[in-house]
């Protein structure tokens, strides 16, 4: 057998494809980490909030505390993959989450818990970037990185509610600390297949924008501040206007700072691609209504139609099947559709079943209710999620690709960090009495305005990808 070296110094024989598709699965297992642990802890957050005494508004923070950091840190994720080496940020991302799980395991508060979910959210958006750079590395364009990126998308797409079916299932039979420490399993597995399947890192003599990182995730952190503020107290309060208006501040001074460093951690001009402006825009609104209906569900199931956290669970597990399935489906049709079609189509469907969603009454039935809202939102996912995740890298050169993939996650985090605190806050300040009926229809007014939002960048996405053909 031949040992011959690729180009790019990955040490990998051209002629043994088998470390590859090891690579894939190490790869796939760290973006199940990153992208579940959204969602993992939201059948759990009821049985978290009475065990550590968290209110209906901290809870939100259990989720978001984690989105927020994962979505302030990847665009200097994925600069810090091109420029430090993308196997060693992978592997120092996968090791900070690991860490941070075991802390989440034993956490004796709630405020350790939150800095832990922070920490992990950190880990992550550190090894997210440069896991699907690492893929894009290993797989020249072409047949093969096409089938790579479907097992990789579809383990993404279907990762949220499979951690919504973990951590029901966990939690029931465990407690809720069971769904950290199954994660930290995952992490150790991880760590140590890195060495052995994934190519060297190359250095390069650039320096990283701290500067651009502080203020992009100042500003996240403090946007959702004030969003989680106003939902228990007003908009004129001032310590809702006060995060708001810093918010504002440290992300404009964030894009004047990007326009004139010598070593951005964006290079704006990337949003001149269409394919990748749509595919920024299609994440945002896909988090958004997706994580906003995993974030409400677990509580309309468990409080207000009586199940149990596994019960929960496994309301959602068909949401994971669905997924997997339209995911590779869709990348498969890819070729001969293009992008633009399945993200089209992807959002109308998770429009339609977060519609089914907003129908769903105070004694709803499983099977007339919530099934039919789980399985046209999940055909959605798995088919957008695969457009977007190949527009996000279209047009974009091969040693950018890390930026470019923490933008796209980024976005996507965007949703669930800031667009699901908008949604909790919507929703609170719709319920008056906080009777059941007026908290269901909180949760609906939630569902709708996350309609409104993807049907606002479905006009985006139209226009912006008009002119262009099969992609």
């Amino acid at each position: 057998m031949s040992t011959h070296v690729d180009p790019v110094g990955t040490g990998i024989p051209k002629s043994d494809p088998e470390p590859k598709w090891l690579a894939v699965i190490v790869l796939a297992a760290a973006l199940a980490l990153d992208t579940s642990s959204v969602a993992v802890v939201n059948a759990a957050l009821p049985v978290i909030g009475q065990d550590l005494g968290i209110g209906s508004n901290g809870l939100q923070w259990t989720m978001t505390s984690y989105a927020v950091t994962f979505a302030g840190f990847l665009l200097f994720g994925g600069r810090a993959a091109d420029v430090l080496g993308r196997r060693r940020v992978f592997t120092f991302g996968v090791g900070l989450f690991t860490v941070a799980t075991i802390v989440a395991a034993i956490a004796p508060e709630a405020e350790v818990l939150m800095v832990a979910r922070a920490l992990q959210g950190v880990g992550a958006a550190l090894s997210g970037p440069a896991s699907l750079a690492l893929l894009t590395e290993l797989f020249p364009e072409g047949p093969r990185r096409n089938k790579a990126l479907a097992v990789y998308t579809s383990v993404g797409a279907s990762s949220f509610s499979a951690g919504v079916v973990i951590g029901g299932v966990l939690t029931d039979l465990f407690s809720w600390r069971a769904v950290f420490v199954f994660n930290v399993i995952i992490g150790i597995a991880v760590l140590g297949a890195i060495k052995s399947v994934l190519p060297a890192s190359r250095r390069k003599p650039e320096k990283l924008d701290i500067v651009g990182a502080t203020s992009v995730t100042g500003g996240l952190l403090l946007a959702v501040l004030g969003l989680s503020q106003a939902s228990h107290s007003s908009w004129t309060d001032p310590l809702t206007l006060g995060p708001l208006a810093l918010s504002v501040i440290l992300l404009v001074g964030f894009v004047f700072w990007e326009r004139r460093a010598a070593n951005p951690l964006l290079q704006l001009s990337i949003f001149r691609v269409p394919s990748v402006s749509a595919a920024t825009i299609a994440a945002v609104v896909f988090f958004t209504a997706v994580l906003g209906v995993l974030f409400f569900a677990p509580l309309y199931l468990q409080g207000l139609l009586g199940y149990t956290p596994l019960q929960s669970g496994l309301a959602i597990l068909p949401m994971g099947i669905t997924v997997v399935v339209s995911a590779n489906i869709a990348g498969r049709v890819m070729a001969k559709v293009g992008q633009r079609p399945l993200l089209i189509t992807g959002l109308l469907l998770i429009a339609g079943g977060v519609g089914l969603w907003a129908l769903t009454p105070l004694d709803g039935n499983y099977w007339l209710h919530v099934f039919p809202a789980v399985l046209v939102m999940s055909v959605g996912q798995g088919v957008a999620f695969a457009g977007l995740t190949a527009a996000s890298l279209t047009g974009v050169p091969q040693h950018e690709h890390g930026v470019a993939g923490g933008l796209n996650v980024t976005a996507q985090q965007l949703g669930g960090s800031v667009g699901v605190a908008a949604l909790v806050t919507l929703a609170a300040t719709v319920t008056t009495t906080g009777e059941p009926q007026d908290v269901l229809s909180g949760y609906h007014t939630a569902y709708l305005a996350s309609i409104g939002a993807i049907v606002v960048g479905i006009a985006f996405i139209i226009a912006l990808m008009r002119g262009t053909r099969r992609t």
